[in-house]
């Protein structure tokens, strides 16, 4: 696997959103994950996809790594002001894992992942599995679980919770996403975010889907759209036709890596009407006619 790529060791396309590339590191890291796949070269596959998602995960190294390829990452000093360091050059210390997060407060609150990948089990699994690399490993965190609103993981928000008898206000940061793990004085507490009805995330951006009749988009008109910062004037253009997406800027979600908000983007779905007046038929009827029978979307 290490003569391969990063976008080949996780199978993604070099075009491939924040998004996919966690979903397909998941995959890979609980399929290659020593204490679940026995295989001789199991731990070696988990380094290589670990590492690729390390690189391809980060904006910075990313953009890094499109420019001087796979080679320059692989030397023995490729780390060296890409970021401070190879994090693969003594094992996985300092290695960000793809459902952690790292966040501060002003008043010196710290919220903050584990940098042990395989920390990320403990996760899906509840439980706490053995270093398969060798090594004595710190004692592990007790794990809870918390289901939070999908505007609560938007806007942040603080959530009264009972551990060990006692009642704990948790502080959930703004731009949390589903499966973010949030270090709590001794405890780690992973996040559940409960799908919106209205709006779809995808990283820091934001989807939603509006129905509008055929009429305004033949004519054009100015709108209302919800966006997860509250209602914003939206201008259609005349002519406008079905699936068209409109970008909303800095309309999206807080980004915890840093660099601004996402977008908002809305996707416009055509209604046409299955019942029409006698008197609408035939003014459909007399367009019709004065296009020549060309279609009038």
């Amino acid at each position: 696997m290490a003569s391969k790529d990063y976008y080949s060791l996780l199978g993604v396309g070099k075009t491939a959103s924040a998004d996919e590339i966690k979903k397909a590191y998941r995959k890979l890291a609980l399929q290659y994950h020593p204490d679940r796949n026995k295989a001789k070269d199991a731990s070696d596959k988990f380094k290589e996809v670990t590492k690729a998602y390390e690189v391809l995960s980060d904006t910075q190294k990313r953009q890094t790594y499109d420019q001087v390829g796979h080679a320059g990452f692989e030397s023995s000093g490729a780390g060296q002001g890409f970021g401070g360091g190879n994090p693969f050059s003594g094992g996985f210390g300092g290695q960000q894992g793809p459902f952690s997060y790292s966040y501060s407060t002003s008043n010196g609150g710290d919220f903050g992942g584990s940098s042990d990948p395989f920390d990320i089990f403990e996760q899906f699994f509840g439980g706490g599995a053995g270093n398969p690399f060798g090594g004595a490993r710190a004692q592990r965190r007790p794990v809870y679980s918390l289901t939070i609103d999908f505007m609560d993981a938007v806007k942040g928000a603080e959530k009264k919770v009972t551990i060990d008898e006692k009642s704990q206000t948790i502080k959930i940061p703004a731009g949390v996403d589903d499966g973010a793990r949030i270090r709590f004085k001794e405890y780690d507490v992973v996040l559940s975010v409960a799908p919106h009805k209205t709006f779809k995330r995808e990283g820091a951006d934001v989807i939603s889907e509006i129905e509008i009749p055929f009429t305004l988009a033949a004519l054009g008109d100015t709108i209302d759209v919800k966006t997860v910062d509250g209602v914003v004037k939206l201008k259609v253009p005349a002519g406008t036709q079905p699936e068209t997406v409109f970008r909303l800027q800095g309309k999206g979600i807080v980004s915890l890596r840093g660099g601004g908000k996402g977008n908002h983007y809305v996707k416009f779905k055509v209604v046409i009407p299955k019942s029409l007046t006698v008197a609408q038929k035939k003014l459909l009827e007399e367009f019709d006619s004065s296009k020549s029978k060309k279609s009038w979307f």
